[in-house]
C-alpha cells in the first residue's frame, strides 16, 4: 500500500502574489504533491490553510501517515487546537517533514521547544546543500551536494536542539553555512526539517529537492500500529503488577487514582 501523505501549505503569498502565483500555479502545495505522486509508492494529497479545520480534521489526520508542512506567512492564523491534533498525531506515530519557513511554525516550534529562530537574507543567491551525511536514506541518490541557483540564505545560529542527525549543511553565496537538513523524533514520530524552498524562486521545482522529499516521505513512515495512549498515565494498582508486591508505607493516592498535572 503506498505511503499516505498529506501536504499542507497556507496557500497565502499563492493568491496574493503574482511571481509565485507564475512560479506555482497549482500552489506550492500542489507542486509538492505532484513531485512525490511520482513515487508510486507515496499516494499525496493536499490541504490548506483556508479549508475548514485548515483540511486537518481528526478523521484525515488518523489516516495520515506523513504530513508535510509549509508555512510562512500566516503562522499566527493556525488554530491552537489543530496544532494540538497535529502534535499528538506526531506523538502517536505520525512522520511530519517541516519545509522552509515552517521553522517558525506553530507546530514545529511546539515540538522543538525552543524559539527557532536563525538569520535570513533574500537576495536570489546561490545554495549549495552539501550531503554531510551520504549513507543516510533521505540522502539517497543526492550525490555529494544540490545546487539551488536562486534561493534565500538561512544562516546559523539556528535555535533548535540538537538533532538525532544532521543529513544537509548548506553553504550560500553570501558566506554563511545553515544546518539545512536535521532529523528528530517526538514519541512514536519522525520529524525531518528541510530549509530549501522560498516562494519566490522555483525551488520545489529543483529535481534534486523533489528527490529529497519522495526520500523523507519514505524515512518519515512509521508502519508500526498508532501509539494511541502515548498520553495517558494510567495508574497501575499493586494487585496488578506483573509480580506479586506487598504495599508498603504511607500513600498519597487511591487505586484508580487519576494523575496530577
Amino acid at each position: 500500500m503506498p505511503i499516505k501523505a498529506v501536504v499542507w501549505g497556507e496557500n497565502v503569498h499563492e493568491q496574493t502574489n503574482a511571481a509565485v502565483r507564475d512560479l506555482y500555479p497549482k500552489g506550492m502545495h500542489g507542486t509538492i504533491a505532484a513531485a512525490l505522486n511520482q513515487d508510486k509508492g507515496i499516494e499525496a494529497t493536499t490541504a490548506t490553510l483556508q479549508e475548514p479545520e485548515h483540511g486537518l480534521s481528526e478523521k484525515r489526520l488518523a489516516a495520515t501517515e506523513v504530513l508535510l508542512w509549509w508555512g510562512h506567512a500566516a503562522h499566527g492564523e493556525v488554530r491552537d487546537e489543530i496544532v494540538e491534533r497535529v502534535q499528538r498525531r506526531v506523538w502517536e506515530g505520525m512522520g511530519l517533514i517541516v519545509l522552509h519557513s515552517g521553522h517558525y511554525s506553530k507546530i514545529f516550534k511546539r515540538l522543538m521547544g525552543t524559539p527557532c529562530s536563525l538569520k535570513w537574507r533574500e537576495a536570489g543567491e546561490r545554495e549549495r546543500v552539501w550531503a554531510i551525511n551520504r549513507g543516510h536514506p533521505i540522502a539517497q541518490g543526492i550525490g555529494e551536494c544540490l545546487e539551488i541557483g536562486e534561493t534565500e540564505m538561512y544562516g546559523e545560529p539556528f535555535a533548535v536542539p540538537e538533532p538525532m542527525e544532521t543529513v544537509f549543511v548548506s553553504w550560500y553565496e553570501g558566506g554563511e553555512v545553515f544546518r539545512s537538513g536535521l532529523t528528530y523524533q517526538r514519541g512514536a514520530g519522525r520529524i525531518f526539517y528541510f530549509s530549501p524552498g522560498h516562494e519566490t524562486y522555483p525551488i520545489y521545482h529543483n529535481e534534486g529537492v523533489q528527490q529529497v522529499l519522495r526520500n523523507a516521505v519514505h524515512w518519515a513512515r512509521n508502519p508500526a500500529p498508532a501509539w494511541s495512549g502515548i498520553t495517558n498515565a494510567p495508574n497501575v494498582p499493586t494487585h496488578a503488577a506483573k509480580e506479586t508486591i506487598v504495599q508498603k508505607g504511607l500513600r498519597l493516592h487511591a487505586d484508580g487514582d487519576k494523575g496530577l498535572s
